[in-house]
């Protein structure tokens, strides 16, 4: 009886195995299997042909033909010559996007709130200017199906704490590593300016004492010159190095030059008119490449921004007003009346992991107060890929970019539109996710459940 028993517990055992191999290879959409499933590099030319093309950069195409080979496109028009042996997709009445790009995210690196151990986006201590925030991206998170299904490839994948948090990544939502997914590990340095209105200052501020009840936190004064010396400090060792001198290394000094030589941009979380105005007086004397994120009296310092040629991302346009003061729709216009002060901007998805699946929305919400469709397109493809220096790769559609792009249905900004299929790199994507596959799960136990009671 016991070697029956073991037997049974073995042939069980196997027959589970082999069960599963079974349906996980019959696709995604099935119980046992992964919600989406990674797929193979581009094998062979693609021409998308018949659809309405939105460049972003040069205007819309109508019955238009795009090709890409390699992951990368190599013709887009009214009249393009197709490679002999592509695979020639009919997307008549469709239409094509670029894919969409949240310019300041979590996704990849924070799962789920309430389990500590599934979220890695804070680091110990105050300057981490060397966090790089794609070595800690999780390739199997689940928002990254639903992000992508929801039109957004590319994620701005950003570390927060301290003073100085690290660098933004550029990721791309496809690969089975972070190695894969990344565009650009070290696409921005990210800083969050203190708050001149906050009692003793920011709390838990690293070198300054801790005490009880915020005695002995740093003034605000006080944290602005450590920020200061910190950059003084970084551009010492940058000089050192330089001029052919012996230094200890240091990679948190190693990290600040790309945005001490302006070759990234240094992005300042700045909400109020004074913070905003001291990170711009700031900016200057440090003569880094300044990015406004937040942003929310932006307008209120608009002539500064524009007359300094400073972009800002704004966080969330969904958003309910901060003040008892300030009408209801302050959040849902802003974004129509930095545009009409000709303010550079992009809109962001509110930088959480579970949120990043509506940026779109977020972008379609300012089209209803005011701002015009194709600025708002723009302001969560092209424009925040230059505000982020990775434009060279995406943004647009442009033969020599990325085939990183959408086939919709209508304007991937309005709700009625769907997104039908993607591409990242010329990778024909799984469109199936997390919410889809509940969707099904319980469809089919309400249809279950009719038969049962007809």
């Amino acid at each position: 009886m016991k070697h029956t028993s073991r037997f049974s517990t073995r042939g069980r055992l196997l027959g589970s195995f082999l069960t599963g191999a079974f349906v996980l290879a019959l696709g995604a959409s099935t119980a046992e299997a992964q919600v989406r499933m990674t797929v193979p590099p581009q094998s062979e030319p693609i021409a998308l042909q018949g659809a309405t093309i939105h460049t972003v950069s040069s205007g819309v195409i109508e019955n238009g033909t795009i090709v890409f080979e390699n992951g990368v496109i190599t013709a887009v028009g009214a009249d393009v010559d197709i490679p002999a042996g592509a695979r020639v997709v009919d997307v008549a009445g469709k239409h094509i996007y670029p894919g969409l790009i949240d310019s300041y995210s979590q996704v990849g690196i924070a799962e789920i709130g309430a389990v500590d151990v599934s979220n890695d986006t804070n680091e110990m201590g105050d300057f981490n200017p060397n966090v790089r925030a794609e070595v800690a991206v999780n390739g199997e998170s689940r928002h990254i199906g639903t992000t992508r299904t929801a039109g957004v490839l590319v994620t701005l994948t950003t570390p927060g704490g301290g003073l100085i948090s690290g660098l933004s990544s550029a990721m791309n939502m496809e690969g089975w590593t972070w190695e894969e997914m990344s565009l650009d590990g070290a696409a921005a340095m990210n800083v969050n300016w203190p708050n001149p209105s906050a009692r003793g200052g920011r709390g838990g501020f690293g070198g300054f004492g801790g005490g009880q009840g915020g005695q002995n936190r740093p003034t605000y004064e006080e944290q602005v010159q450590s920020l200061k010396t910190f950059f003084a400090d970084a551009r010492a060792y940058r000089d050192a190095l330089a001029a052919g001198e012996r230094v200890r290394s240091d990679t948190r000094y190693d990290a600040m030059i790309p945005a001490l030589n302006g070759d990234i941009p240094v992005v300042v979380a700045a909400n109020g008119v004074a913070q905003i105005n001291d990170a711009i007086t700031w900016a200057e004397s440090e003569g880094i490449r300044l990015v406004i994120r937040g942003g929310e009296d932006a307008i209120h310092v608009a002539d500064r921004l524009v007359a300094n040629d400073i972009p800002v991302i704004l966080t969330s346009t969904m958003a309910a007003p901060g003040r008892a003061y300030e009408g209801y729709d302050r959040e849902y216009g802003m974004p129509a009346r930095l545009h009409e002060a000709g303010v550079k901007f992009a809109i962001s998805g509110g930088s959480g992991a579970a949120y990043t699946n509506r940026l779109q929305w977020e972008a379609g919400v300012a089209v209803a107060f005011g701002l015009p469709e194709d600025e708002a397109v723009k302001a969560v493809t092209l424009n925040a890929a230059e505000i982020m220096g990775i434009d060279e790769h995406v943004g647009s559609l442009e033969p020599g970019k990325d085939a990183t792009l959408l086939i919709t249905t209508g304007n991937p900004l309005d709700t009625m539109s769907e997104v039908e299929q993607a591409y990242i790199q010329g990778r024909e994507l799984d469109m199936m996710d997390i919410h889809k596959w509940f969707f099904e799960k319980y469809m089919a136990k309400v249809l279950q459940l009719r038969r049962l009671v007809m």
